[in-house]
């Protein structure tokens, strides 16, 4: 019996052996995964704003947590606060470990200026210098912003701008002031960089409308055609073939430039004195604008939409509008192209308070509104309208009249979303002779 009770314990620890290791063999290790979330869904902000993230942790109860910004560990709890006054880009990461490990996740954080994003409506003044609206995001307005920043004043008939490298460059026809005929603004905080105005005077007639391909790569159209200026020597070169060239916006596009001149689109390549194409079209060029993949739209007096490819400088398709809004879309003295466009869809007004919409793909035009009937005082129409590339509103400037009616005048934003127009916000008495809307979202 001794025997039989011997082997049954031998078997019963061996059986507890095989069972322990079987356990072992079962244990599956719990390593953290995590992710940032943004409370408020967005990673860029304000210096005077600030951005609440969460970590989102599995096995959250047996998990340390480690936050740290550019490196540097700044809180253990699932919940950070970011905060910061100094502009720039900042690299959040969150560890999480345990017993059986640790991951780790990032997200950055862009701390911009107040003038990163947004809408500008640049207005040409009356015997005085141009003034600069900008609007927020979040519809905030600040008045003559230049003016806000750098206590003092843009050159006379301010007429358009354009951004590169976080730089605005604005063009003002007359020039003087504190701005002169260039002046060279940080995009983010409108602070001035620099300006021109000796340096440019006798060089250029009346500039009108600017692009920039690099900072020594400055195209400007004035009364004799597009000039390219090189700050670092002062030379002003006129680009042979742009004779007449029409008091009329340049699009940029695959790291070219293109100006309209009577029936044609004329292609300026950089560091050129000549230009390098043409491209034809069967009436006057009343716009060309950069498209949402990178080519062109053009627009001419016929009635007819272009697309263009920007690398080959060939037709890729046209589209006509209808023969009630064949007629904004003449070449009028409008200093804005006469269309806009968010994708394939196509917006219009010319010099009238009636706005169209256009879907290239399907030939389609309809008349979304007609201004008078939203809008009080809509007596002049001051340039051409412009959709918002974002958000698909289009802005709307007009002026009660000539005169002192002039200071009467509205910034109008509809929204074409629904089944009837709607006015979705109005900025009264801000400009003095809109020369253009120009959205930051455009240059990027």
């Amino acid at each position: 019996m001794k025997k039989f009770y011997l082997v049954f314990l031998v078997l019963g620890v061996f059986a507890g052996f095989l069972s322990s290791c079987d356990d072992d063999d079962k244990y599956i290790p719990e390593l953290p995964a995590v992710t940032i979330e943004s409370e408020s869904g967005g990673f860029s902000m304000l210096p005077t704003e600030s951005i609440v993230l969460k970590a989102k942790v599995s096995h959250l109860r047996n998990s340390d947590l480690a936050w740290f910004v550019n490196g540097e560990k700044v809180g253990s709890d699932s919940v950070y606060t970011f905060k910061a006054e100094r502009l720039g880009n900042y690299n959040i990461a969150i560890l999480a470990s345990n017993t059986d490990g640790e991951a780790c996740a990032s997200a950055t954080i862009e701390v911009h200026g107040t003038y990163k994003y947004g809408t500008f409506i640049i207005s040409e003044g009356s015997s005085s210098p141009g003034t600069i609206v900008f609007i927020s995001p979040k519809g905030e307005v600040i008045d003559n912003a230049y003016y806000v920043e750098n206590g003092g004043d843009l050159g006379g008939v301010s007429q358009d701008l354009f951004i590169k490298n976080n730089k605005m460059y604005i063009v003002s026809q007359n020039g003087g002031y504190d701005g002169g005929f260039l002046t060279v603004l940080n995009a983010e905080t409108l602070k001035r960089e620099r300006k021109f105005q000796e340096e440019l005077s006798g060089k250029v007639s009346m500039p009108t409308h600017v692009v920039v391909l690099g900072e020594d790569d400055i195209y400007l159209r004035d009364n004799n055609g597009v000039k390219r200026f090189q700050p670092s020597t002062g030379e002003v070169t006129l680009i042979q073939g742009t004779n007449g060239a029409r008091k009329n916006a340049m699009a940029v596009a695959d790291g070219k430039v293109f100006a309209t001149v009577n029936k044609t689109v004329v292609v300026i390549e950089a560091g050129k004195d000549e230009v390098s194409g043409t491209i034809e079209f069967d009436a006057n060029v009343s716009g060309v604008i950069k498209a949402f993949d990178g080519n062109l739209w053009v627009s001419d007096a016929s009635g007819c939409i272009t697309k263009v490819d920007a690398k080959t400088n060939t037709k890729l398709g046209s589209s006509r509008v209808s023969d009630e809004a064949k007629s904004v879309l003449s070449a009028s003295f409008a200093a804005a192209p006469s269309i806009t466009a968010k994708g394939d869809t196509l917006y219009m007004s010319g010099l009238t308070s009636k706005i169209y919409r256009h879907v290239f793909g399907s030939d389609k035009t309809d008349l979304m509104v007609n201004a008078k009937d939203l809008v009080e005082n809509v007596g002049i129409v001051y340039n051409t309208c412009a959709v918002h590339p974002v958000t698909g509103e289009v802005y709307f400037n007009s002026i009660k009249g000539y005169g002192v009616n002039y200071k009467v005048n509205n910034i109008s934003v509809f929204n074409f979303n629904g089944d009837e127009p709607k006015l979705s916000a109005n900025y009264e008495n801000y400009t003095a002779f809109p020369a253009g809307t120009f959205f930051t979202y455009n240059f990027e």
